[in-house]
């Protein structure tokens, strides 16, 4: 057997033949291990019959569901490089994407379908050939479902595994270009290695995956899943009065949900009538977890365990369980089993005790590179192999990290990445704005939305003309949820804006 992503499935449907592996919490289709991995093989089999060869990138626009998992294994099995599209964003930033990875083969469902005739109808700005439409077909797409099913469900040829691409994960770039994370068969089995240990998941256990799989948040743990014969009970779109009956109706045993979701979950009335007592953790990541929420949890008997990763980690960092989440609240916790953590002074020294740093992470599930990136890369990846997060942190003296703040200002709302410079750079090209500072606000729904602080040329430019600017330009959870003006941003001696001192004059709360 080698050491390809996608072959864990087909070991695993050897050993596990009838588990259920996949749940679909809205249509009830229910797939075991053996089901899976023979729809797996049926989708690799046609893709290869369109002339999808080793290397080349296959980009996959779907909501949760089964055909995601199945083209994911599908994917990984035959060596193609697995592009997750984020559904949220506009047609200009999926154009980009789509052309900078060199993506050839598009799989889309219908949802998305006008996205997609927009980007076919652009002609040479991607270098899609093939357009497989779930649910559905075109004049220029053909029926995923029909490929599959009139393909054979042996087992293809593994041609890839190690150091060979897996899958290139889009970010969003502090310059307002997106990033493409890359990682490999290699990087991702030390991420589920590194993993494992300290997570306690068990074959049967049933796992509640809520998160979007085009996060590596979610695609990390469905991973896993397979590796260890884990039931993925799959929510197509997240809502927390179903997440909690959900719980109840498939004896769910563990999650990972972002602060948002955990915050929703808490105010619905589902949490007093459903029985959650299947329930052994959940765990929380994306951005700090407030204390006063854990609490919340804990109060009512569940352990919510705070986790801190990235993309470019492939997921895991550090992470808290058991009686340390409680003795030590607030905390992400230490690094993971094959994890080494750094919190790092401005003069490259480890930070004493208390004292703040950058956060430093190190392992072999670290990203191989940025795609087509190397300056990028090199900025992120020191020669010795750390990569440097961009996040502040202090460490006690028993080695646990509270994260503190994100140094290079990223916002995250509602367990979405959101960059200032890309949002500025829209609003940049209204004729009525001279400067623009975006910053984050807490807001009580989302943890943080973007708030931009706006110098105008024109007296007449309003708060509501600086928003609508925004519209169709940039998904919607990056969008400024407000606006202002002054007549001068505050910058340093060298030019950098002092957002230190925005957030200061403009503090929140986020306008709902």
């Amino acid at each position: 057997m080698e050491n390809n992503i996608g072959q864990m499935l087909t070991k695993r449907a050897e050993l596990s033949a009838e588990i259920e592996a996949y749940v679909d919490s809205q249509s009830g289709l229910r797939l075991s291990f053996r089901e899976l991995n023979e729809r797996t093989n049926q989708v690799a089999n046609h893709l290869l019959s369109l002339g999808v060869k080793k290397g080349d990138r296959v980009g996959i626009m779907m909501m949760n569901s089964a055909e995601f998992f199945e083209s994911y294994f599908a994917i990984a099995k035959i060596g193609g490089v697995v592009v997750p599209l984020n559904w949220r964003l506009v047609a200009d930033e999926l154009e980009f994407i789509l052309k900078d990875s060199g993506t050839t083969t598009l799989i889309f469902g219908d949802e998305f379908a006008g996205l997609a005739e927009d980007l076919n109808g652009r002609g040479d700005k991607t270098d899609i050939q093939n357009w497989l439409h779930s649910q559905g077909e075109s004049a220029y797409s053909v029926s995923y479902e029909a490929g599959r099913d009139g393909a054979s469900a042996a087992e293809p040829e593994v041609t890839s595994k190690d150091d060979d691409l897996l899958y290139i994960m889009y970010t969003s770039g502090t310059t307002g270009l997106p990033k493409g994370v890359v990682h490999t068969h290699a990087t991702m089995f030390w991420a589920l290695s590194t993993l494992t240990p300290l997570v306690d998941s068990r074959e049967r256990d049933r796992y509640l995956a809520a998160l979007p799989l085009f996060h590596v948040g979610a695609l990390t743990p469905v991973t896993s899943n397979v590796l260890l014969g884990v039931t993925s009970v799959v929510m197509r779109e997240f809502d927390p009065t179903r997440a909690w009956e959900l719980i109840e109706e498939e004896k769910i045993t563990s999650a990972l949900l972002v602060p948002a979701m955990l915050n929703f979950m808490i105010q619905v009335d589902a949490r007093n009538s459903c029985d959650y007592s299947s329930l052994r953790w959940i765990q929380s990541g994306a951005s700090p977890l407030p204390v006063s929420l854990i609490q919340q949890y804990a109060d009512i008997g569940i352990d919510v365990h705070q986790i801190y990763g990235l993309t470019e980690s492939c997921g895991p960092a550090c992470l808290i369980t058991g009686e340390d989440a409680m003795t030590k609240i607030g905390s992400t916790g230490r690094g993971f089993f094959f994890t080494d953590i750094r919190v790092v002074t401005e003069d490259g020294s480890d930070a004493e005790p208390e004292e703040q740093g950058e956060v430093w992470v190190s392992g072999r599930h670290i990203m191989k590179e940025y795609w087509n990136r190397p300056d990028a890369t090199a900025e992120t990846i020191t020669q010795d192999g750390w990569l440097r997060t961009g996040d502040v942190a202090t460490r006690d003296v028993d080695g646990f990290v509270y994260i503190q703040d994100r140094i290079k200002d990223m916002i995250i709302s509602g367990g979405e990445n959101v960059y200032p410079a890309e949002i500025e750079n829209v609003l940049l090209t209204h004729p009525d704005i001279a400067e623009v500072a975006v910053i984050g606000q807490p807001s009580e729904k989302w943890g943080e939305s973007p708030f931009a602080v706006v110098v105008s040329k024109n007296a007449d430019l309003t708060s509501e003309d600086v928003l609508a600017h925004c519209d169709g330009k940039l998904a919607r959870f990056k969008q400024p949820k407000g606006a202002d003006f002054v007549e001068v941003i505050p910058r340093n001696a060298n030019g950098k804006v002092l957002k230190r001192m925005l957030r200061e004059q403009f503090p929140g709360p986020a306008p709902a």
